[in-house]
């Protein structure tokens, strides 16, 4: 059955910008947890070139309701032009984890 968390995946150009978002996130209480994963290798085609970056993936731990307000902030905040906003719902897993992200998320939900 699936769950009413998700899990928003964002890339960063460098370990500064990744952790401003992440204490941004946490802060505002609109994400539980965010795990960083350096030295992510990106492929893709930007302005008509294949290009190749080093970056840093967030895995943003959250429910649905907060995902408009982590998108804006991403939006504020980021460096790129474009930033990468992706949010993959969670279909199953364990109850005292999902627990504990509501216990770290405020209580502010995003309008519909």
């Amino acid at each position: 059955m699936p769950t009413e968390y998700q899990i928003v995946l964002n890339t960063c150009p460098d370990q500064a910008s990744a952790e401003q978002l992440a204490h941004a996130l946490i802060n505002q209480g609109i994400a539980a947890c965010v795990s960083m994963v350096p030295e992510v290798r990106s492929f893709y085609r930007w302005q008509g070139k294949v290009e190749s970056s080093q970056e840093i993936l967030l895995l943003i731990k959250s429910d649905k309701a907060h995902y408009h307000s982590i998108q804006k902030l991403i939006l504020e905040q980021h460096p790129y032009e474009l930033p990468e906003i992706i949010a993959v719902p969670i279909d199953h897993g364990f109850g005292d984890y999902f627990n504990w992200i509501n216990s770290n998320l405020s209580t502010h939900n995003d309008p519909d």
